[in-house]
């Protein structure tokens, strides 16, 4: 089994983690790949460009560190398997003291593949001069502005029907595994990472009139910016993005390739959204975690999102 090592180098004990993970695999008989700037062999590109064939990615880290493999890892076909070695961690999927056993249980066949829609981001052609005008998502596409605190105004289609206006600080356009994200803190519905679907919520928009709206994942989905400050962006899973100006369309559709993550026997969605988030819980929080015997390091996981 070929493995790529994609991590956080400002992890705690990071050194000690690989070192750990080097003897893992050796008695796994796994070929590790790792990630530029771990000092271990010539080091793999944030792409994986020279991997060859692989059959895991495996992500040290939090959930950021999860969804910038997942940008090179998606494209491939390539499953992902999320180490946590943050705070919260909803997409990585075991501790540290669990990776042995979850690489060995990889290699025996014994988890499954969840399929993930993946975003498509498509942007004018001058808004990345001499770059790819789309970008991978997983989690969300946001557009927002980055400077003043001003509304902007924007028009959001679905399939070239218009949905309507909106003035708002911004726009969150989500994948189902991204509802538990930037979404559900601005107002949005916690959807099923598993489901099919798209949600666009707004950023406090001016009028209460204004709700998320959840779509079937095949909608395409179009932002105008209508008008606002100069300073207006785009940010993609919050790690990339561009520039944009008044008058630019921002077109949102499924990705031709799905996210595959890894899950492993006992790793439920809403189990884990209880522990992380108590979800449900109406005891303090303090007496909730002390309960469940969860901490801030946090245990197996189901999405940074969902």
């Amino acid at each position: 089994m070929r493995v790529a090592v994609i991590g956080n180098r400002k992890s705690a004990d990071i050194a000690g983690v690989l070192e750990e993970l080097e003897r893992i695999a050796a008695r796994l008989d796994i070929e590790l790949l790792f990630e530029q700037g771990f000092g271990r062999g010539d080091g793999l590109g944030s792409d994986l460009e020279g991997a060859g064939e692989l059959d895991l990615v495996l992500t040290l880290g939090g959930d950021g560190t999860l969804l910038r493999g997942a940008r090179a890892a998606g494209p491939r076909g390539v499953p992902v398997l999320g180490c946590n070695l943050g705070r919260l961690g909803f997409l990585t999927l075991v501790r540290r003291e669990e990776l042995a056993g979850a690489l060995a249980a990889v290699a025996r066949g014994e988890h499954e593949l969840e399929e993930r829609l993946a975003l498509e981001v498509r942007v004018p052609p001058d808004c990345v001069p001499g770059g790819e005008p789309t970008f991978y998502g997983v989690n969300d596409a946001v557009l927002h502005k980055s400077g003043f605190a001003r509304l902007i105004t924007l028009r959001l289609w679905a399939d070239e029907e218009e949905v309507g206006h909106y003035s708002a600080d911004g726009i969150i356009l989500a994948t189902a595994t991204g509802s538990t994200a930037y979404s559900l803190s601005a107002g949005g519905p916690i959807v099923v990472p598993t489901m099919d679907g798209l949600v666009a919520t707004p950023i406090s928009p001016h009028t209460l009139a204004v709700r998320p709206v959840v779509f079937p994942g095949s909608t395409r989905l179009g932002v105008e910016l209508m008008s606002g400050v100069d300073e207006l962006a785009l940010t993609v899973d919050g790690q990339s993005g561009c520039r944009l100006n008044v008058g630019d369309r921002v077109d949102i559709v499924r990705s031709a390739h799905s996210l595959r993550l890894v899950r492993l026997p006992g790793h439920r969605f809403f189990s884990v959204l209880r522990r992380k988030l108590h979800w449900g819980d109406v005891r303090p929080l303090a007496d909730a975690g002390a309960a469940s015997g969860d901490d801030d390091d946090g245990g197996p996981a189901a999405g940074a999102g969902g």
